[in-house]
């Protein structure tokens, strides 16, 4: 009932619900004396009934942003005969390290309170949580020997430390100042208490072996090997490893637990990524299985009720070394059952059909579906639909669990909220649920809002993963050698667009929608106008290649201010959050730069600029169209001079602006929010496809 009065307040009344035994999860719907009659086996399974009663009956979704409303019809529709679904699996994890640093680091209690509400009521049960593991590690590494300066040293800043708690960075933006690993402790605990009330086994994190370099001085017999630099990141941000064979991780491992467990309680199950991007100290397989065998042992006898939950990622990322040989080893290296695996990324590669899924030990199927927190518009819910059938039907006995490790939240909410669903025993067709989805979005009965969801689930979200035209206007600039247009999707994008604004439907979601196919139907077209521009350079056309940087940088104009329609699209929601952490301005501006490294040119030496690109309001005005801005002046100044375009030479000039934008000082201006349906029918009247 609490989880109805914080979402549904005006209408939590109209509900009743009745928690029967401690059966398989499930959830029944009635009515009774004009209730809404809610049943389950606990509080968790009741919470999916009530998504389904409001998806089904109220044509309402709840969002994981806190920041949108959920309202309900002044009368509660009644369930006419009895509704009883039921989980086809045991787990439903949600989350991934990387959306820790991507979109919820700075989430505060109201925030976390939503998204937790959220994944009750999709009916997740196993949430990866890591909030505030650096108070932990802190405190083992004091008790070791080193000093609490030393151990902030260590970790890197808010945003970045999922790439430190991987064993991939550290140091990076960093020290870690003590309030944030103070205050998100606290945070932590209040995640978990409401977590365990809605009935989920939260995952904490275990000790993995990367240490502090510092460690060697204090243990200099300690079997401790350098890891190798991650991702374009130099030397001195580099991580260190303690084997698991030494006797001195089994004491950090029973430290790190035992402190772990005074400070947040446990669930005894805890992640524990090896290798995650990196390279083991040995590819052979019996050294590869010595590691996890003794990796468990001290998991064991730190908790004698553990179980170690990995990350499966390394064996489709690094499937070179991660051979069937070594993945056998050391799979089976670990007590039966007492390892589940995440198959990180089986929309595009279910590692379960190589490795004879995982060789018996327990797993769990997994989307991933976002890289970076993108805004782009991904996540083919028919292949979905597929994959997943296939894993319930031919998966084997130890598949336990269905979850989602979206790096990043973004712009395709509703694909996760269908994997959820599918979950449930359910005789609902696609098309049957793309029909609620059109209503939720459009309103109830509004004409063609199926066919359009029908035509945008078929197209755009079916091949979005084959072309990234979308997102070249948030890359680095640079010539096109390929020609968008080639790819077929843009004007169909834009007729669905048209066809959208036609429904005339004004609700939140409508409007929503109107930006976000929008703005992906601007970033096609700019795409495509990259593409002439750097063709007629090539020729050697002045007058055309000016005629077209003008137009380059006029739509990004555009872009911004369709963006700046709804608050979902801005950048200022991500400052403003970071700067929250902050009680004064030195503090203020820290978080902010590292918020904004982020998400632009990331750290290191550049390789990941640009990762999580994000198309919002104030980011596109102040970094991407000045970044567009000196290309275009660049190319046109080659034409001029008679000069080739030298790339090398000018991604130097970019880097300087890139580094020097992270720095708060840089002003940011936001353009005034308009209408989404009138600047919607204005965009395509000037970029349409007969314009």
């Amino acid at each position: 009932m609490a989880l109805a009065e914080r979402i549904i307040p005006e209408s939590a009344d109209g509900f009743k619900f009745v928690c029967e035994g401690d059966s398989s999860d499930y959830f029944t719907l009635s009515s009774h004396k004009g209730k809404i009659v809610i049943k389950g086996n606990n509080a968790n399974s009741m919470a999916a009934g009530l998504n389904y009663y409001l998806k089904h009956y109220c044509n309402v979704s709840v969002s994981w942003y806190s920041s949108d409303k959920v309202t309900l019809p002044s009368s509660l529709p009644l369930v006419e005969s009895e509704i009883c679904h039921k989980a086809n699996v045991k787990e439903r994890f949600f989350l991934n390290y990387c959306t820790f640093g991507y979109s919820i680091p700075w989430w505060n209690w109201d925030q976390w309170q939503r998204l937790i509400d959220w994944m009750a009521l999709n009916g997740v049960n196993m949430p990866l949580a890591i909030t505030g593991q650096e108070a932990v590690t802190q405190k083992v590494l004091m008790d070791l020997g080193m000093s609490a300066e030393q151990t902030r040293a260590f970790f890197t800043g808010p945003a970045h430390l999922p790439w430190q708690r991987m064993m991939n960075i550290d140091r990076w933006q960093g020290p870690l100042p003590q309030k944030m690993i103070d205050r998100q402790a606290d945070l932590a605990k209040k995640i978990l208490e409401r977590e365990r009330s809605l009935n989920m086994t939260p995952v904490l994190p275990g000790f993995s072996g990367h240490v502090p370099a510092e460690l060697r001085t204090i243990y200099p017999d300690a079997k401790i090997t350098d890891v190798n630099t991650w991702d374009g990141f130099e030397k001195e941000y580099s991580c260190c490893f303690l084997t698991p064979q030494d006797s001195l991780f089994a004491v950090f491992e029973k430290k790190y637990i035992s402190e772990q467990t005074k400070m947040f309680g446990t669930d005894h199950i805890y992640g524990i990524d090896l290798f995650n991007e990196v390279d083991s100290p040995s590819w052979d397989p019996e050294t590869l299985a010595s590691m996890s065998g003794h990796l468990y042992d001290a998991l064991a006898a730190a908790d004698p009720q553990a179980k170690w939950l990995q990350m499966g990622w390394m064996f489709y990322y690094d499937a070179k070394h991660w051979s069937p040989e070594n993945v056998s080893a050391y799979l089976k290296a670990v007590p039966q059952d007492k390892l589940i695996i995440l198959d990180y990324y089986c929309d595009f590669k279910e590692v379960w059909k190589t490795t004879e899924s995982f060789y018996g030990q327990p797993y769990i199927f997994c989307q991933l579906g976002n890289f970076g927190g993108e805004t782009n518009l991904e996540g083919d819910i028919r292949d979905i639909d597929r994959r997943l059938t296939d894993v319930l039907e031919n998966g084997g006995t130890n598949l336990v669990g269905v979850g989602s490790t979206l790096e990043g939240f973004g712009v395709n909410e509703f694909t996760y909220e269908f994997l959820f669903d599918r979950v449930w025993d359910s005789s609902e067709s696609v098309d049957e649920w793309l029909d609620n989805l059109s209503d939720i979005r459009c309103g109830k009965g509004k004409p063609g809002a199926f066919k359009v969801w029908k035509e945008l689930i078929d197209s755009v979200y079916s091949v979005s993963k084959k072309s990234d035209a979308n997102v070249v206007m948030c890359r680095r600039p640079d010539l096109l050698s390929d020609n968008p247009d080639e790819l077929g999707g843009s004007d169909r994008l834009m007729q669905i667009w048209k066809s959208l604004i036609a429904i005339g439907s004004d609700t939140p979601e409508c409007r929503y929608d109107l930006v976000n196919i929008g703005r992906q139907c601007l970033g096609e077209k700019f795409a495509s106008v990259l593409y002439s521009f750097s063709e007629s350079y090539r020729s050697k056309d002045l007058p055309l290649t000016k005629h077209l940087g003008d137009s380059l940088l006029a739509m990004l104009g555009d872009m911004d201010g369709l963006l700046a329609c709804d608050s979902a699209f801005s950048l200022e929601n991500w400052i403003n959050d970071a700067r929250s952490w902050g009680d004064d301005l030195p503090e203020k501006d820290y978080y902010e730069e590292n918020a904004r490294t982020i998400i632009t040119y990331w750290g290191g030496t550049g390789q990941l600029t640009d990762y999580a690109a994000r198309q919002w309001s104030g980011l596109v005005s102040s970094y991407y169209a000045p970044r567009w801005k000196m290309f275009v002046e660049e190319i046109i100044g080659c034409l001029e001079s008679g000069k080739e375009f030298d790339k090398t030479a000018f991604d130097k000039k970019m880097r300087i602006f890139e580094v020097s934008w992270t720095k708060p000082a840089t002003v940011i201006s936001y353009p005034q929010a308009g209408n989404p349906i009138e600047l919607s029918k204005d965009l395509v009247a000037r970029y349409g496809i007969n314009s």
